[in-house]
């Protein structure tokens, strides 16, 4: 089976700042805000969000396909996926604009503020509706709006099972293109405050998700999946709820990336029929490994050493 991951190439710029952005924010002046803030560092890194998971899902040992477009710089970066495994024959090059540039700064607390420069963003992966593989999974994560508008309907006429991740794009998505998105989807994720727009822009409840979700017979039908940051992940079904415990990180170094870590594994459970508490976890054991380093692509590990280190987090061995 074949794994599309569409969303968005990018170089990332990563920033720490050492105190916390809630302490320069004043609540009657947030209407009004000019402020700078002083990093200690900056680092390039290979990232965005379809790149991030590819490369997850490639360290799994599998052979995920990104659609996505990218810049006449992207050489270096092609290389790099490639080495990992991942399969770039539908990554389209805009030959006259820059690969996605991300700006990213880090607070004491792990919040972030990004600043993006689009660049081949701009423009859709091109693929063609006759060039989706029929055998296939796929997620929609951010990146192109026009693909995340087109690819949901396109999912549902060839039956292809799909996870729906709207992340950084629910603002450029109208209230239409997230009911669009959801309908039909196997699995919505998003961390807790995407939830809370998603909510807010639909006008529809996490019943009313679940509802209009893939509706098949299988017993992961319609899964709903919320991170929480240091607290975990909650798992929800029509019938059920699990609450997720986080894998512990060796060292906390930094959160960029943790979530699209989380989705590599998430899929890789899905695909191995898991029970959804044990994808869950193993999903949380991803994260970690992203938390530990800087940049999104920099951990390095295997399925066989994932397994052990489920084994280690929650002392049982993962499903043959």
């Amino acid at each position: 089976m074949r794994i599309l991951v569409s969303g968005s190439l990018a170089y990332d710029k990563i920033m720490e700042y050492p105190g916390r952005f809630s302490d320069h924010i004043m609540q009657d002046k947030i209407h009004t805000i000019n402020l700078s803030f002083v990093a200690e560092n900056l680092v390039e890194h290979f990232g965005g969000t379809a790149g991030n998971i590819a490369y997850g899902l490639a360290l799994l040992g599998e052979k995920p396909a990104v659609l996505a477009a990218a810049g006449r710089d992207f050489q270096p970066y092609r290389d790099w996926l490639e080495k990992a495994g991942v399969d770039l024959d539908f990554a389209r090059v805009i030959h006259d604009k820059p690969t996605t540039l991300s700006n990213i700064m880090t607070d004491s607390a792990d919040n972030q503020i990004a600043a993006l420069c689009v660049g081949a963003m701009a423009y859709s992966c091109g693929i063609k509706d006759d060039e989706i593989p029929a055998d296939a999974f796929a997620i929609i994560s951010p990146g192109n709006i026009d693909d995340m508008r087109r690819f949901p309907a396109l999912y549902r006429e060839k039956k292809i099972p799909f996870v729906f991740d709207p992340g950084q794009q629910i603002p450029q998505l109208s209230a239409d293109a997230l009911r669009n998105g959801i309908m039909g989807a196997k699995v919505f994720i998003s961390n807790d405050y995407e939830l809370a727009l998603v909510l807010e822009k639909s006008g529809w409840t996490e019943e009313d998700i679940l509802g209009r979700m893939d509706s098949t017979s299988s017993p992961q039908a319609g899964i709903l999946v919320t991170t929480l940051g240091e607290k975990g992940s909650r798992v929800r079904t029509g019938k059920n709820v699990f609450e997720i415990p986080a894998s512990s990180a060796r060292k906390v170094v930094d959160p960029t990336g943790a979530g699209d870590a989380y989705r590599a594994g998430f899929v890789k459970g899905l695909l191995a029929n898991w029970p959804l508490e044990v994808a869950g976890r193993f999903a949380g054991v991803m994260a970690a490994y992203a938390i530990e380093v800087y940049g999104t692509q920099e951990y390095i590990t295997s399925f066989s050493e994932a397994r052990a280190r489920y084994k280690e987090s929650f002392g049982t061995e993962l499903p043959v």
